[in-house]
């Protein structure tokens, strides 16, 4: 498993996520980002980009 520390982003008082997550796998999950998608290794959820 990754370090999902580099996932997240302290400001101000806040916890914010870096990065999208799943909505088939829920929160702590997150989708990859490639070049022309992102996707989930854990349920192979994809999102196309847009060009």
């Amino acid at each position: 498993m990754g370090q999902k520390w580099k996932h997240y982003e302290i400001k101000g008082d806040k916890l914010e996520r870096k990065r999208q997550t799943c909505p088939r796998c829920g929160d702590g999950v997150f989708l990859a980002e490639h070049g022309d998608r992102s996707s989930c290794g854990t349920c192979g959820y994809t999102v196309w980009k847009k060009k």
